[in-house]
């Protein structure tokens, strides 16, 4: 896969949510990776869609990502594709920038989902968690066989950026300091 590219990218955050992110081990680092994922996603134009899985068991999304309520979509299954209207809100011309919890259930369903119809598929590391680290450390190498790039939130935003001549440039810089 070549470098990302922010006009053929969206952000896919898969169930950063409030009931279930004290369980994820290093969860802080997994939100504010998120956090400066999506502020530089909206730096740069870059789409994002949400997931929330069983909302009234594990609650809303956390409220520091600040997600606008039309990027959210519900969902019961872990993998995101076979729940109703999300592959309808994934442009096929687009590399799917995945960050999110349990790296090993649903992010890792969904992007071997995602993989299985050819679609290209960047798996943030410093983004994505588990309740336990060989979850997530097994989880990001069977994704990696399965042909997902891995990749961490800053090697996504400065390639988003393409240039320090970016328009805004110094906001996203901001956000990498």
């Amino acid at each position: 896969m070549p470098l990302l590219q922010a006009d053929r990218s969206l952000l896919l955050v898969i169930d950063v949510q409030a009931r279930l992110m004290p369980a994820i081990h290093e969860g802080s680092v997994v939100v504010a990776e998120t956090g400066r994922l999506l502020a530089a996603a909206r730096l740069s134009n870059v789409p994002v869609l949400a997931t929330e899985q069983n909302p009234r068991a594990l609650g809303a999304s956390v409220p520091e990502l600040d997600l606008e309520p039309e990027e959210v979509v519900t969902k019961m299954t872990f993998d995101a594709l076979h729940a109703p209207g999300i592959p309808d809100r994934l442009p096929p011309d687009r590399t799917c920038v995945v960050v999110g919890c349990e790296a090993h259930v649903c992010v890792l369903q969904t992007v071997l989902g995602l993989r299985a119809l050819g679609r290209p598929v960047a798996v943030v590391a410093d983004a994505v968690g588990s309740r336990r680290p060989a979850s997530r450390d097994a989880a990001l190498a069977r994704m990696e066989r399965h042909g997902a790039e891995i990749v961490t939130a800053e090697m996504a935003i400065f390639e988003w950026l393409g240039s320090c001549e970016h328009p805004r440039f110094r906001e996203a810089l901001a956000l990498v300091r």
